[in-house]
C-alpha cells in the first residue's frame, strides 16, 4: 500500500513560497548523471530539487557519484553502483538496487517516485515502486533512440525503442521538455498520461548585455567578424558532422565567417582537425558562458537528439537568431523565419544557405534575435518546476484514492 500522507495543505494553489507549500512531500529521484558530468539534464534536475526544497520538501537522490563530481549536487546524494559505459568512459551505468540502497529508500519512505534515465537500477527501482503502491514518474532528457546511428549502429534503433516502450510504460505518467518530444513519445506510444517539463533560462547571466568586444577580440575576432556559434558538449550525436560539412560550404562558396567552438568533450580533437580554421573557447559556465554565447552572432544547432535544447534558450534569451535542424526541442522554441530558422535534419546545403542570409544580413540579424529574446521570456524556472511538483501532487492523489 502507498506510503499514507495529508496531501491538503500542499494541494493549495497560491501559497506562498515562504509558506512552504510541499512540506511534507518526500521525493526519491534516480539518475544515471546527477552531477558527475555537466549537462543540461542533469542542471535541469538539480534546479527541480532546490526548488522542491525551498518548498519544503525532501528529496533524496539515487545516483552514481564520483570523486570529483562537475558541479555541487543538490540533495542528498546516495551512491549507485555503476560501470563506465563503453566508448563513453565518462559516463557510468547504475547497474543495480542493491540492498544498501534498498534499505535507504525504505528508511526514507518517499511518496513518490521519479525516474529521469532507462538504466537498469532505475529498472528496478521502478520494480520497487510498484509492489508499494508508490507513484511513478519519469522524465525524458534525451532521444536515446537516435544514438546508435551515430556510431553506424542504426539497424538497433527498433530494439531501444522496444526497451524504452517497456520502461516507460511501467511509470504511471511522463513529461518531456517540449510539446514537440511529447507528441514524439505520444506517437511511439511509450505512455498515454505525458505532460511537459520545460526549461527556463537564468536572465542574469543570459542576455544581449554580456555581449563583451573585448573578449571577442581576445580570440582574435573583429567587431565587424560576423561568429557562427557551437555550443554545446563536443559529441558526435550533437550533430558534429552536419555543423563541419555546413561550415565547408560556407567557405566554398567564399562567405566571410568565424566559427566560434563552446564546449569540450571527446569529439574535440576530431572536430579541431575538422575545422582547423575554427576558434575552440573550451568549457564555459555561469558569467562566462552567458559572456560567450551573447559574443556569438548566430548560433548553429543541427543536433536532433536534444528533446528541449537548452542552448537554443539560452541563445535566444541572448538576442542571437539560432538556425537549427527542425527536430524535437527546437521546433517548440524558434518560430521559423521569425526568430531563426528550422531546416530538415541534415540538410547542409539548406543549413549553409540560412547561415549566409544571416551573415550578409545584419538588419535581419537584430530584429530575429529580438524576436528570440521576447520569446525567452516567457521561461521561469520556478513556474517550470511547479508544474512537475503538481504532476507529482496529481499522481499522489490517485493512488491514494484507488487506495482508500
Amino acid at each position: 500500500m502507498a506510503p499514507q500522507m495529508n496531501i491538503s495543505p500542499i494541494l493549495a494553489s497560491g501559497a506562498a513560497i515562504s509558506e512552504k507549500p510541499l512540506k511534507g512531500l518526500r521525493v526519491a529521484l534516480f539518475s544515471g548523471n546527477y552531477n558527475y558530468v555537466r549537462d543540461g539534464a542533469n542542471q535541469a534536475l538539480n534546479r527541480l530539487v532546490g526548488y522542491l526544497q525551498r518548498q519544503g520538501a525532501q528529496v533524496r537522490v539515487y545516483s552514481p557519484k564520483v570523486r570529483n563530481p562537475a558541479f555541487p549536487s543538490m540533495g542528498k546524494l546516495i551512491n549507485l553502483p555503476s560501470v563506465r559505459i563503453p566508448g563513453r568512459s565518462e559516463f557510468r551505468m547504475p547497474i543495480a538496487l542493491t540492498g544498501r540502497v534498498r534499505r535507504d529508500l525504505a528508511e526514507f519512505d518517499p511518496h513518490v517516485l521519479h525516474v529521469s534515465s532507462p538504466d537498469i537500477a532505475s529498472h528496478r527501482a521502478v520494480t520497487w515502486a510498484r509492489k508499494r503502491g508508490l507513484p511513478i514518474l519519469a522524465s525524458v532528457h534525451t532521444r536515446f533512440e537516435t544514438y546508435p546511428r551515430y556510431y553506424n549502429l542504426a539497424f538497433i534503433e527498433p530494439l531501444i525503442e522496444a526497451g524504452l516502450r517497456r520502461f516507460y510504460r511501467r511509470c504511471d505518467a511522463l513529461v518531456a521538455p517540449s510539446e514537440s518530444m511529447a507528441q514524439v513519445l505520444r506517437d511511439q506510444r511509450m505512455n498515454y498520461d505525458i505532460g511537459i517539463w520545460s526549461r527556463g533560462v537564468d536572465r542574469t547571466i543570459f542576455g544581449p548585455e554580456q555581449r563583451d568586444p573585448a573578449w571577442r577580440q581576445g580570440f582574435g575576432i573583429a567587431d565587424s567578424d560576423v561568429v557562427v556559434g557551437f555550443l554545446g558538449r563536443l559529441v558526435m550525436e550533437k550533430g558534429l558532422d552536419v555543423f563541419s560539412d555546413t561550415i565547408d560550404q560556407l567557405v566554398q562558396r567564399g562567405v566571410p565567417h568565424k566559427v566560434l567552438v563552446v564546449g569540450e568533450g571527446p569529439a574535440h580533437d576530431w572536430l579541431a582537425a575538422r575545422l582547423p580554421q575554427a576558434i575552440f573557447a573550451g568549457f564555459q559556465a555561469g558569467k562566462d558562458l552567458g559572456r560567450a554565447v551573447a559574443s556569438m552572432d548566430i548560433l548553429f544547432n543541427p543536433s536532433i537528439t536534444e528533446t528541449f535544447g537548452n542552448v537554443t534558450l539560452e541563445a535566444m534569451a541572448c538576442g542571437i537568431p539560432v538556425v537549427a535542424a527542425a527536430a524535437t526541442g527546437s521546433q517548440s522554441l524558434v518560430d521559423d523565419q521569425v526568430s531563426g530558422r528550422l531546416i530538415t535534419p541534415g540538410a547542409v546545403r539548406q543549413f549553409a544557405e540560412s547561415l549566409r542570409t544571416y551573415i550578409e544580413d545584419a538588419p535581419l540579424r537584430a530584429q530575429h534575435g529580438a524576436a528570440g529574446e521576447a520569446r525567452s521570456l516567457d521561461f521561469s524556472w520556478d513556474r517550470i518546476n511547479q508544474a512537475v511538483a503538481d504532476t507529482y501532487l496529481r499522481l499522489i492523489r490517485i493512488k491514494t484514492a484507488k487506495s482508500g
